[in-house]
């Protein structure tokens, strides 16, 4: 960790759609109090001067300079600051230099990638580093994957408390879910699918649940890839995110050194009664049509959205354990913004997460659960 930096967040991409919704969640929760010292970074100070203002935040609130394609000024940022949240995407394209960096100086990492090639890339090629120096890279800080990730966590802290140990089935179920999509997240798909297109051979980690688990391979998963009935919440179909969640989940599993065991079984499916979910980003849509970066939902949209998580624990012997997982507001503008902020003011107040590549239920357990809770929105709860 850089305990003798300047700032103990920088906010990187604050004049973006999504950025400037972290910056104004960590501004009106922390700055202007002073209580955590940050400052807002982008390539171009016209672009964060006007959305400093738009935000609200003090005119002295810092701007740093720094450009996604130029390491100098990426390393000149990263020296400043404890930990840095990311919102530059696709991070493929605009993150790789950047994770460096931080490996290299020892500064905290955040982002909301869902590019699970490109996460398993920079796991093999920096978690030594990140080690050596001290550096807590946590990818999937949002929707996707810290209602599953922290769900699976909760749920397994349940059974062991009312069955006296974890359980090797966990279910989660989408219950409800309305939510938009942002020109950022288009990108990213169509990142992805062109990264597909140019090397097939990436398919074998996007579509493993142990893509993300480098030397660990566990059981078959469900695919879970067509509708189907289940006898705890009724008729179910796919869930768009299923894949990358499961995938952080085993992650989770792994990085704490396998508490559900190597066998767990892990799907996810949303309940066909369900309000659903906002279209996946069309890749294929013209041009012209598609969001662009910097556009999305607009704030009474947001303010209208939310989820609703169950996550349904069975043990050996049949019995079960429920926990719930709900947040308010949009589930990846509303929601995402504060989860990514409490999880690095978390982790820069958790001195003993030793450096290496985390996800944030890992790193932080309980004590981001708690933070969750009284800080962004968050309700776990026990169901009957």
């Amino acid at each position: 960790m850089n305990l003798n930096a300047k700032f103990d967040i920088i906010v990187f991409g604050a004049s973006g759609y999504t950025g400037r919704l972290v910056a104004e969640h960590l501004m009106q929760k922390y700055g202007i109090a002073g209580e955590v010292a940050w400052a807002m970074a982008g390539q171009s100070a016209t672009k964060l001067a006007r959305a400093r203002n738009e935000i609200g935040a003090p005119g002295d609130t810092p701007l740093v300079i720094a450009d996604a394609t130029d390491p100098v000024s990426l390393r000149e940022m990263v020296g400043l600051t404890r930990a840095v949240i990311t919102t530059v995407g696709p991070y493929q394209l605009y993150g790789s230099d950047l994770v460096a960096a931080c490996a290299e100086a020892g500064t905290d990492y955040l982002d909301l990638s869902g590019e699970p090639h490109w996460m398993r890339r920079m796991i093999d090629d920096h978690d030594a580093q990140a080690r050596a120096s001290g550096a807590r890279i946590l990818f999937a800080c949002g929707f996707d994957s810290i209602p599953s990730e922290l769900g699976v966590w909760f749920c397994q802290d349940t059974a062991r408390k009312v069955l006296s140990a974890a359980v090797p089935r966990v279910k989660g179920r989408v219950r409800a879910f309305k939510g938009g999509v942002s020109g950022g997240s288009m990108a990213s798909a169509k990142a992805t699918k062109e990264a597909l297109e140019k090397d097939p051979s990436l398919a074998a980690v996007i579509n493993s649940p142990f893509g993300l688990t480098p030397g660990f391979e566990g059981p078959p998963q469900p695919s879970k890839t067509a509708p189907e009935t289940d006898p705890d919440v009724g008729n179910v179909a796919p869930f768009m995110l299923a894949a990358l969640d499961a995938q952080n989940v085993h992650r989770s599993n792994l990085l704490m050194g396998h508490p559900y065991g190597r066998n767990f079984i892990y799907d996810e499916m949303m309940v066909a009664s369900a309000n659903r979910p906002a279209t996946p980003p069309d890749v294929n849509a013209p041009s012209g049509t598609a969001l662009k970066p910097g556009e999305g939902p607009a704030q009474d949209e947001r303010k209208l959205g939310f989820f609703d998580m169950l996550f349904i624990g069975i043990a050996p012997d049949g019995r079960k354990v429920r926990v719930s997982v709900k947040g308010t507001e949009d589930p990846g503008y509303g929601s995402t913004p504060r989860m990514i902020v409490e999880s690095a003011i978390c982790l820069v107040r958790a001195p003993d997460v030793p450096g290496g590549f985390w996800t944030p239920g890992a790193a932080l357990q309980g004590r981001l659960v708690d933070r969750l809770q009284q800080h962004a929105g968050l309700v776990f709860a026990v169901e009957e």
